[in-house]
């Protein structure tokens, strides 16, 4: 790890050292390009959008895009341990979607009847089901729920060193902060980046900073529309009462989370009248005002529990919620993994895998992202998520 100092040249520059980032400049190395550099504004890794999230995985999507990329990714997290032999805590108690109008449900029934057929592992399961799944869970309207079985929760700072440390094995030099400012240009090619600590000539540059995703392309003239939204995150002490499994459960209503952690749970959802940006103010009485209130009318027993932590970090949103992804039409050497719009975490792998096919082998082979470049918001081939959390 290099703090503050930078190599003069390297054959590619990931930008960002979140989970999303250390994928990239993992599977790059391994991919064999030669010299990666990865550089971070903070002194370490995972402090922005990976260290605050709340490390879920899941394959319950109504795009076929996010659920293609979810499904290659999941299995990667699943095996992170046995194919690379380091340690990543991990539980896969599945994701559970409650319903409480037929409305909703209906539609979530046939979102999961499309997710089956793509071959994921989806059900439909009764009230009757859902309180045996977690005793506790507030039955009251409750229509049905969707459950993925195979989903789960995972370490976001576990696998983001873990990515890291396989990238330095492969040659990846780290380089802690350091700032990217601007990107070097000679027409329309990359030709470096300009750091806080000097230039890096490179032909490649791969931004990966999360919230901040427009800020280095607008640099080059590039438009990249991802908006940082500010999310809460609550962490509860012990409570009588506290699940014992780490399912995920999420109410569909109000998008409130939550799941097990440690002695107690982790939760949050969205406030009212919540506004994107970086400078967005806070909102007023959110914690006693709308967190609590949803939390206990979902688990009765959180009304014993006392909050133990809460913070804050930043979704990097989209106009569709899907990230944007691969090269820039016209401009050479500039690649973006960027605006994951709250699943960034889970699709990281696949993500520095698809990267790495696409900059050294030409063409993202894993998965087909074709439709997730940046030029399908001028050409109006805007695509649809509706199961945001």
């Amino acid at each position: 790890m290099v703090k503050g100092s930078v190599p003069n040249t390297a054959d590619a520059v990931v930008v960002g050292a979140g989970a999303i980032g250390a994928s990239v400049a993992h599977h790059l190395a391994a991919a064999g390009l030669g010299r990666v550099v990865l550089i971070e504004r903070e002194a370490g890794p995972a402090r922005g959008a990976t260290g605050a999230c709340a490390g879920g995985f899941r394959q319950q999507f109504s795009s076929a895009r996010n659920l293609a990329l979810s499904m290659a990714s999941v299995p990667m997290i699943l095996g992170f341990t046995a194919e690379h032999g380091l340690p990543l805590d991990l539980h896969q108690d599945g994701y559970l979607f409650c319903y409480r109008d037929e409305a909703s449900w209906a539609t979530a029934c046939a979102a999961a009847a499309q997710q089956r057929a793509a071959g994921a592992k989806v059900d439909c399961v009764s009230p009757s089901e859902v309180a045996a799944l977690l005793p506790g869970l507030s039955l009251d309207g409750l229509v049905g729920a969707t459950y993925g079985p195979e989903d789960g929760i995972a370490d976001p700072a576990g696998l983001t060193q873990g990515y890291l440390t396989l990238a330095r094995r492969g040659g990846t030099r780290t380089c802690f902060g350091v700032e990217a400012r601007t990107l070097q240009m000679t027409g329309d090619a990359v030709t470096g980046v300009e750091t806080t600590a000097g230039v890096i000539a490179t032909p490649v540059v791969v931004s990966a900073t999360g919230p901040t995703a427009a800020d280095l392309p607008a640099t080059a003239g590039v438009d990249v529309p991802v908006t940082p939204l500010r999310r809460h995150v609550v962490v509860t002490g012990s409570f009588p009462g506290c699940p014992r499994r780490h399912t995920l459960v999420v109410e569909a209503a109000t998008n409130f989370y939550f799941h097990r952690e440690g002695r107690g749970v982790l939760m949050g959802m969205p406030a009212t009248g919540e506004r994107p940006g970086l400078s967005a103010p806070e909102p007023e009485d959110f914690l006693a005002g709308e967190l609590l209130p949803e939390a206990i009318r979902v688990l009765p027993a959180l009304a014993e529990a006392a909050v133990a932590a809460e913070w804050a970090g930043y979704y990097e949103m989209t106009p569709d919620a899907h990230p944007v992804l691969g090269p820039v039409s016209g401009l050479a050497g500039l690649w973006l993994a960027n605006g994951f719009s709250g699943h960034g975490f889970q699709q990281a792998p696949i993500v520095g895998k698809l990267l790495a096919e696409w900059i050294v082998e030409g063409a993202p082979r894993s998965v087909d992202v074709s439709s997730l470049t940046l030029d399908r918001f001028t050409t109006g081939r805007l695509l649809a998520e509706t199961q945001v959390v």
